[in-house]
């Protein structure tokens, strides 16, 4: 029998971040497919399994997600295949499971998100920087993590 580790989730117009708070896990497995299937399954402490699958809201890149794993939960940032904002995570329009919740830490909306860009005025400046590699690698939403217990008031 499978758990479900609780999942926080936020997305930013090119990216959905994924924070599985599962501490110490082994074996991680991470699959992105292009329809916006994204399937997770690992090991807890104690041997026990931990495993589930989203149908995304939108198709996905799977060659742009990456994970990271750490010793208090897994990270995971999506690329999605189109910019642009999704309603909602999953493309179902029925209540999400309760291990889904909302990381307000990482948090971003619509509005904030272009006012904190680049300050590119015209689609002529944002389209040169396309595929330049400036340096920045992909992880700056999954630098800042807090700590889980601490967030969840315990």
């Amino acid at each position: 029998m499978s758990r479900h580790p609780e999942v926080l989730w936020a997305q930013r117009s090119d990216k959905v971040y994924l924070t599985i708070a599962l501490p110490d896990a082994k074996d991680v497995s991470v699959k992105c497919e292009p329809q916006g299937l994204f399937s997770f399954s690992a090991q807890g402490v104690q041997g026990e399994s931990f495993d589930f699958s989203l149908e995304l809201y939108g198709p996905i890149v799977p060659e742009g997600c990456k994970t990271k794993v750490g010793l208090r939960n897994i990270m995971c940032s999506i690329q999605k295949e189109q910019k642009g904002w999704w309603k909602g995570l999953l493309k179902s329009e029925v209540k999400p499971a309760p291990y889904l919740k909302v990381d307000w830490n990482k948090w971003c909306d619509e509005d904030e998100e272009e006012s904190t860009s680049d300050l590119a005025s015209d689609d002529d400046a944002a389209a040169a920087h396309v595929g330049q590699d400036d340096g920045s690698t992909d992880d700056e939403g999954m630098l800042y993590l807090p700590d889980l217990e601490k967030a969840r008031g315990n």
